[in-house]
This record gives C-alpha cells, sequence and structure tokens, in this order.
C-alpha cells in the first residue's frame, strides 16, 4: 500500500512542486542524487573512483514534450561525456528515452539517441539505455536494436518484473547488446509483470543466468544480499570470470555493502543521477525500499 502511494504521488505535478520548494526535503534528497549540477555529479564520480567504483552518470528527466527540450537533454548528455573524459573518469552515461523525445516521435528519439552514442563511441565510452514503465518498453527495446545494430557503444535494461523480459533478453543478446538487470521501480499490473515478489525474485536468477555465459559484459543491479550471492554462485559454477561482468548500486543505497563487493575483488558500478528534475526518481527510491522511506522520516522529522 505505501509503495503504490508513493508511485501513485510520483506522477503529482502538484505534489512535485511541494516537494522540490521544500528546503528540507531538497537538503534531504543528496543522499540519492549527487545534485542539480554536473559540477556536484562530478565531485561524487571523483569520489567513487577514488574507492575504487565505477560510475554512470544520469542527468534526470523524462517525459519531454517539445523537441526543443528534448535537443536540451541530448546536449547536456554530451557534455556529460565530454567532461568525463577532460576529468579522466572511470564512468558511462545512462539516459531515459522519453527525455530524447520518444513521447514526440520514435523516429526522432533515435535520432537523438545515435548521436549520444557516437560520441561515446568517439571516446571509447558506453551509454546505458534506462527501462522505463512497461508502456514503453517495446518502443525502447526497438530503439535500442536499430541503434545497436549501427553502433555498438550502447546498451539499455531488463527488468525481471515484466513477464515479457526472458523473451527480450534472448533478442537482445541476438544483437550482442550489453544489459543491466534490476528488478524494476514502476507500478505496473498484474496483467504484465510478476505480483509476487518471491516470483520477480525467481525470474531474477533465471535471467541472470542467461546473462553471465552469454560472453557479454553486463551489470547485475541490485542491492539484494540474496541475489549477489546468486549471482557469486552463478559466476563461479559457469567459470565466469570477477572482470567480466559487474555488480551496480544506487548512489546512496548500501554503501557497505558496495564496499564489501570491492574488497572482496568484484566490479562495482555506482548509478550517480544529478539534475533539477530529480522527484520522480527520488520518489520511486523512497517508494522501493522501506530502509529508505525509514531514513527520510526520520531525518525529516527532526
Amino acid at each position: 500500500m505505501i509503495r503504490s502511494t508513493l508511485l501513485k504521488l510520483s506522477e503529482s505535478k502538484s505534489f512535485a512542486r511541494w516537494v522540490t520548494s521544500n528546503t528540507t526535503i531538497r537538503r534531504m534528497s543528496h543522499r540519492f542524487v549527487a545534485g542539480e549540477a554536473l559540477d556536484e555529479a562530478i565531485a561524487a564520480a571523483r569520489e567513487c573512483n577514488d574507492q575504487r567504483m565505477l560510475v554512470s552518470l544520469d542527468y534526470l528527466g523524462e517525459n519531454v514534450s517539445t523537441t526543443d527540450d528534448s535537443q536540451r537533454a541530448r546536449d547536456a548528455f554530451l557534455e556529460v561525456f565530454d567532461r568525463i573524459a577532460a576529468e579522466r573518469l572511470d564512468a558511462n552515461v545512462s539516459c531515459k528515452l522519453t527525455q530524447l523525445g520518444l513521447d514526440i516521435s520514435s523516429e526522432f528519439c533515435e535520432g537523438q539517441l545515435l548521436s549520444i552514442v557516437e560520441r561515446a563511441r568517439s571516446y571509447s565510452n558506453f551509454l546505458r539505455v534506462d527501462m522505463e514503465g512497461s508502456v514503453y518498453t517495446a518502443r525502447t527495446i526497438d530503439v535500442v536494436k536499430r541503434v545497436r545494430s549501427q553502433n555498438p557503444a550502447v546498451g539499455t535494461v531488463i527488468q525481471a518484473y515484466l513477464y515479457r523480459s526472458e523473451q527480450d533478453v534472448q533478442d537482445l543478446l541476438a544483437y550482442g547488446c550489453r544489459i543491466r538487470l534490476c528488478k524494476g521501480a514502476y507500478k505496473e499490473p498484474p496483467e504484465v509483470a510478476f505480483p509476487r515478489k518471491q516470483d520477480v525474485d525467481a525470474n531474477y536468477v533465471k535471467l541472470m543466468r542467461m546473462l553471465l555465459p552469454s560472453g557479454f559484459y553486463h551489470g547485475i543491479a541490485t542491492h539484494d544480499p540474496r541475489m549477489i550471492a546468486a549471482t557469486i554462485r552463478c559466476a563461479a559454477e559457469k567459470k565466469v570470470s570477477k572482470q567480466d561482468f559487474e555488480f551496480q548500486m544506487l548512489y546512496g543505497v548500501r554503501t557497505d555493502l558496495q564496499q564489501q563487493l570491492v574488497r572482496d575483488g568484484f566490479r562495482v558500478r555506482i548509478y550517480i543521477p544529478y539534475g533539477q528534475d530529480w522527484f520522480p526518481y527520488f520518489m520511486r527510491r523512497l517508494a522501493e525500499r522501506p530502509a529508505n522511506l525509514a531514513f527520510f522520516a526520520r531525518n525529516f522529522f527532526r
């Protein structure tokens, strides 16, 4: 009930205005969001690199409705790649297709994406296309496939709670596409997604076991110790080197676990979001883990 309420509130513009204008909440959002400016994200990335962790930077935004806004987002991502190269960071970039105009036109969005992927490849870098709600899944995968057929510097995300994900993994692997596997952070109807957590977990393990021995470099994105343990067992069983995949975790979430995995010799990438449009992302982080909501409530009322 709490998760559903928070996810519903993440779509409320009036609630967003109240939250983003509240000084206390803005300050607490820095637990999960590096800041509103690129310089703040670069500083956070540097700190992660100093702790022997990789980074994926994400300029937050989604569901733009004009070509001007989409092109501004594209230019922001181009700048991120330039700064990563200038700062010599061990980092790549993540983006959402609705931020690049998917709601306007798939063809327009594809052109936007291709220009960013070309910049990524010019630096021998990589762009990860984040997955959004299930209404965008098919279109996102189609755009990624078309761009991937022209340029290998792009990959995407698969959400284990969707019934369709096993087939999507098979299709994307046929394109040689690198995948980030996560459980999924959106509110989805039972017609398209597993409603029970144990079924999501079981599908996550099933998909992970497809990815690890595939011969491509994938990201296993989870903070769940059971999923991490299952991944480590699978890698040992399939003789997959620690250098041939990475664990991915969110900025500000389970830093103890992040550091332990690094000490154990695993590659760990931290997803660092930044930007002024942080409200939807912040609400999804509160919704997905009771510990995150407890942290927020404790500090807000303090």
